[in-house]
């Protein structure tokens, strides 16, 4: 879905003031040394928000991965980490190692940073368990802490998929049908310079989503601020946005839903028939991605999320290199092959590049590839679908009411043989009516083929110009996004 033009307003309120550290005594009974000891520091803190950090220090057997556990006597949420795997669940807070950090010897620590909101008060946690031992405290003096190794990803609730014939389907061969939501900001947010997230994303504002009974959510991401170049403010790139989308695939995950992680906004200058922005930089949706930054934000991508089976990659939003080139085959040959395509100023990168720069990381989740036109048109897409040596490549559509093949009469000529022979997602559904009649119509369709289909956007827009499944983040819908909230109800009551 192209954007609407609109004002983003927002306003940081609050001077930040720098803060001393703020450390857990450690208490022992007997002077012995406890079997891990933790440092919780405050290191800024503003009206609504703080930056803290911990310091855990293993004083008992080695371990090959650690998990740590606090709890909040206040309303504090963490909203984004790094060198460690943040989430939280009410008022407990979970920080899990990362891949390359989870070794931890006798008398070795590890440091790991977080920022998080609060209100009314700031208390420091007073206790904190690793791997399920107390910590700052005296233990049992014989028996040391198990060594364990952390969950894989993908062990929570949310199923680890891969492609079977025409299906995708779970560990178990179990059929996993895609039914959700988008979740809109991260494409635009960071490279407007207001922020991430375009409202909330934490616990809460993931669970309203989840009440809804959907069991996905896609993630549109912007290349330059995952790559971190020099036009994104830094708060808001590189390292900093990279654990902010770890850590809402995170949360997706802990209430069993899907993440799919989409490349959306990129780069490269084009100024064409339907050009959204003349800008060089990812400021909106280009007609194909470019060869210099796209195959390197998948590599960065696929390495991140490699060992997760539970998150689907989106190659690339809505292709649509159709309006700049003369004949229906140019396109095709320019979707799937990439470099010099009439009528796009920047060297492109296909499909085959981006699905190749996934595979070289020696990620296998499934990848979704949308067709030309915005997605819309799938009419040649089994005849020039690119190799996935894993086996693991889906046909991703989107329908609106105001595109060409919005009926049935097209789904059944270009979308049901594609649906025969491999998993086919409309990533994208809605309608600019403010009601949801068409919506229904395509999610019938779909429910009678047992395919997948994620309403755009769960974002409180106007529903007329976004459109939007909601008017409020606690899940209250718009008159549009009432018509998937009832039928995801009703598939899975």
């Amino acid at each position: 879905m192209r954007h609407p033009p609109r004002s983003v307003l927002l306003a940081v309120a609050g001077s930040v003031a720098l803060l001393g550290s703020v450390l857990v005594p450690v208490v022992t009974a007997s002077g012995a040394t406890p079997a891990c000891t933790v440092e919780y520091t405050v290191t800024s803190q503003w009206d609504t928000g703080f930056q803290g950090a911990v310091k855990i220090t293993n004083n008992a057997a080695a371990v090959s991965g650690w998990k740590l556990t606090f709890t909040y006597a206040g309303s504090q949420k963490v909203s984004q980490g790094w060198n460690a795997k943040w989430s939280q669940s009410g008022a407990t807070v979970t920080a899990a190692n990362e891949s390359w950090n989870g070794s931890l010897g006798t008398g070795a620590s590890v440091s790991a940073g977080f920022i998080a909101s609060w209100s009314a008060s700031n208390a420091v946690p007073t206790s904190f368990e690793l791997n399920g031992t107390p910590c700052n405290t005296d233990t049992d003096p014989t028996p040391t802490p198990t060594p364990t190794d952390p969950p894989d990803p993908g062990d929570g609730t949310a199923p680890a998929l891969h492609v079977s014939g025409n299906k995708l389907v779970d560990a178990g061969g179990k059929t996993r049908r895609l039914l959700g939501v988008n979740r809109s900001g991260g494409e635009f947010m960071c490279v407007q310079g207001y922020g991430i997230w375009d409202g909330p994303v934490d616990d809460a504002a993931v669970q309203a989503i989840a009440d809804w009974h959907a069991n996905t959510v896609r993630i549109p991401l912007n290349e330059e601020c995952w790559l971190g170049l020099s036009n994104i403010k830094p708060e808001y790139a590189g390292a900093n946005y990279v654990n902010a989308v770890k850590d809402l695939v995170a949360r997706i995950e802990a209430h069993g839903m899907t993440p799919i992680v989409e490349l959306h906004w990129s780069y490269g200058q084009y100024t064409g028939n339907s050009a959204g922005c003349s800008d060089v930089h990812a400021t909106c949706q280009k007609p194909m991605p470019d060869m210099r930054y796209s195959p390197s934000f998948w590599s960065s991508a696929a390495n991140t999320f490699k060992n997760d089976p539970a998150v689907v990659f989106d190659l690339f939003n809505e292709p649509y290199p159709d309006r700049a080139t003369s004949t229906a085959a140019q396109a095709w040959q320019c979707w799937r092959d990439g470099g010099t395509c009439p009528g796009i100023g920047y060297e492109v990168a296909g499909m085959q590049d981006l699905v190749d720069a996934v595979r070289a990381t020696g990620a296998k989740n499934p990848v979704l590839a949308g067709g030309l036109a915005y997605s819309n048109d799938l009419s040649q897409w089994l005849t020039y679908r690119p190799t996935d040596p894993a086996g693991n490549l889906a046909a991703a559509y989107h329908v609106y009411n105001f595109n060409t093949c919005a009926n049935e009469s097209c789904w059944n000529s270009t979308l049901a043989p594609v649906a025969a022979q491999v998993p086919l997602v409309a990533g994208e559904i809605g309608e600019n009516t403010c009601s949801h009649g068409f919506v229904d119509q395509v999610m019938k369709w779909f429910d009678d083929r047992a395919l997948s289909y994620l309403g755009w956007t769960w974002n409180t827009w106007d529903c007329s110009s976004g459109p939007s499944l909601i008017s409020d983040y606690d899940g209250t819908p718009t008159s549009y996004g009432i018509g998937l909230r009832d039928h995801l109800r009703a598939l899975n009551p």
